[in-house]
């Protein structure tokens, strides 16, 4: 049985770019090819053409890195609302095709709450997706946490991007090596330290306690942890009354994605550590082709009722498709 023909394909770690937003970034995030941007842009002939050709049925659109993360002041919940606005049209020009999840302004976090919920109850966005570090900052502090709140009360998930590393990391760990190889701050290694790092930290914060309700997503097989899951739970147990079981904290809060991470020895850790229930298929558009991502659908050393769940089942459940 051909497990893509006979599925309905969800993709959810799927970027794009708001043309005001883009023009605020500086440095790192400033710096694409043409070609990238002229693809992030693109609503309508490049994205739903791609999707034709790789079998993809829905996308769910989130702007890439930093997103509305490096805002600041009064002008950022305004912008914000803005990028949200914009996207909401777009779907509605394809909306059997295309969903959204939330840009927040998370310089304030009670208003990110307040724009969340508009987002999903008046825009109709499945969640919202971060990126890696606001302002410097790790998403597990308390004043964050309204975010969590709103995000636990609406049902609606909270995807954990990465970002670029903070300066001082990028000074100390990749500074000898990022003139000749840029991509080890990003996929080549720093994005993957950034989003397991702020996973690790929620976890060890307690905001599963006061919320235990509340859903995570985490993309590229879970970022690593998965693999590491009994080792931090073994080293963490270590602390008396201070954590619940670490690995049983993580599966039951974290969903992952295969985005740009096709690969089966990682699929079947993710699968064995967190069950099939709790893997979400995603490509990780345009930064990586649709193509490898679905031809890698019928390789997949599963059988045809747990594909079908990670190609779908399990993301329509979760975001109430």
């Amino acid at each position: 049985m051909n497990a893509k023909a006979d599925s309905y394909i969800v993709s959810l770690e799927e970027h794009y770019m708001d043309a005001e937003l883009a023009a605020t970034y500086e440095g790192h995030d400033a710096r694409r090819p043409e070609i990238m941007k002229q693809r992030l842009s693109d609503f309508d002939e490049i994205r739903i053409q791609q999707m034709d050709e790789a079998g993809i049925d829905l996308q769910v659109l989130s702007h890439c890195a930093p997103a509305t993360q490096k805002l600041k002041g009064d002008g950022a919940l305004p912008l914000t609302r803005a990028v949200n606005d914009r996207l909401y049209q777009e779907i509605q020009k394809h909306p059997d095709r295309l969903a959204g999840f939330a840009a927040l302004p998370t310089a304030d976090p009670e208003a990110s709450a307040r724009e969340l919920e508009r987002a999903v109850r008046e825009l109709g966005f499945k969640g919202t997706m971060l990126h890696g570090l606001a302002n410097g900052e790790f998403l597990d502090k308390k004043k964050y946490w309204p975010i969590f709140a709103a995000a636990e009360s609406l049902d609606v998930p909270v995807y954990i991007h990465p970002g670029i590393p903070h300066s001082a990391v990028i000074e100390a760990y990749y500074s000898d090596y990022v003139e000749e190889f840029p991509v080890i701050l990003q996929a080549g290694w720093g994005y993957t330290v950034e989003a397991a790092t702020q996973a690790v930290r929620l976890v060890l914060s307690g905001v599963f306690d006061a919320h235990p309700n509340l859903k995570i997503i985490l993309g590229h097989l879970g970022e690593g942890l998965p693999f590491l899951l009994w080792r931090l739970d073994m080293a963490f147990s270590r602390v008396e009354n201070r954590i619940k079981s670490f690995r049983d904290v993580f599966s039951r809060h974290f969903y992952v994605t295969t985005s740009g991470n096709f690969s089966n020895p990682a699929l079947l850790c993710s699968a064995m550590e967190l069950g099939v229930d709790r893997i979400l298929f995603s490509v990780d558009w345009p930064f990586v082709p649709n193509q490898p991502a679905t031809d890698w659908i019928d390789t997949m050393p599963l059988c045809e009722e747990d594909r079908r769940k990670i190609l779908g089942e399990n993301a329509r459940r979760l975001l109430h498709l």
